[in-house]
């Protein structure tokens, strides 16, 4: 009889363990789901929709699900990007630290939508500016992240953040093109390359999550510019001289169409470009 009461007693505290144990997943889950939708707008000055994020306190492996960042102000579609699910690694006892360790972060098949002109205006390079504007402009080519600038948001800065391994895969972009006259297709989808970063915030300085969305997003915009002006190349044969040299550059760079570069191009280019 002991015995028996020994086991049930046994199984009863396992039992609560384990439903305490996914509790505090639960928990930790939707505080990490506010966080995300309240850090979010205030960098890419666009909304931030997460349908829920699945955590586990002991083994620190999170499933963010059905996340969407809309759009800006203008646009047609209600949103930028959009992906089922992201897999996420993190270092349980990092969480409650002044910085989040993260093993791995795992993106499969996102959906970019891109409206406007791959030379001009257009949604991700807004976004893009919003993104720079509140963490310091700093180019989104390079490895080196942005200065950080709290203060230009009010708050005191927040946990630091380091991700070693980030890998965006099998990422497709439907892209409406808006701005060149004479393009016969206007609707087109096209996919990116597999986007790669690792020892993202490594040392003790860490990354701020601004950094992280500028770093990230920054490659999106260049990979998603250079593979649209890969796919409309065919224009190059209505254009001449220094024009014509511009877009093969743009074609085979797509970091040049963004910040700065745009301008360059629609002066290069005449303004055939439009917008």
């Amino acid at each position: 009889m002991i015995k028996k009461i020994l086991l049930w007693g046994g199984l009863a505290l396992l039992l609560l363990l384990v439903a305490g144990v996914l509790a505090v997943g639960m928990s930790l889950g939707k505080i990490v789901k506010t966080g995300i939708e309240t850090v979010g707008p205030k960098i890419t000055q666009t909304s931030f929709r997460v349908d829920s994020v699945n955590l586990s306190p002991l083994s620190g492996a999170a499933g963010i699900n059905g996340f969407v960042l809309g759009n800006p102000d203008g646009y047609k579609s209600a949103q930028a990007i959009s992906l089922g699910k992201a897999a996420v690694s993190i270092v349980p006892g990092s969480i409650l630290s002044d910085k989040i360790i993260i093993h791995s972060v795992e993106v499969r098949d996102a959906e970019i939508t891109f409206e406007g002109s791959p030379f001009g205006a257009n949604n991700l390079k807004q976004i893009m500016d919003n993104v720079n504007a509140l963490a310091g402009g700093g180019a989104a080519g390079t490895n080196a992240p942005a200065a950080s600038t709290p203060a230009a948001s009010g708050n005191k800065p927040g946990k630091k953040l380091e991700v070693d391994d980030f890998l965006i895969s099998g990422a497709k972009v439907h892209a409406s093109i808006t701005g060149i006259p004479g393009i016969a297709v206007k609707e087109i989808t096209v996919p990116i390359p597999d986007i790669h970063f690792s020892d993202l915030g490594k040392g003790n300085d860490g990354i701020t999550a601004g950094e992280l969305v500028q770093k990230i997003l920054g490659q999106v915009t260049a990979d998603t510019v250079k593979a649209l002006a890969n796919s409309v190349s065919d224009l190059s044969k209505n254009l001449t001289g220094a024009a014509k040299d511009i877009l093969s550059g743009a074609a085979a760079n797509g970091t040049n169409a963004v910040g700065a570069g745009v301008d360059t191009l629609k002066k290069g280019l005449g303004g055939l470009f439009g917008k």
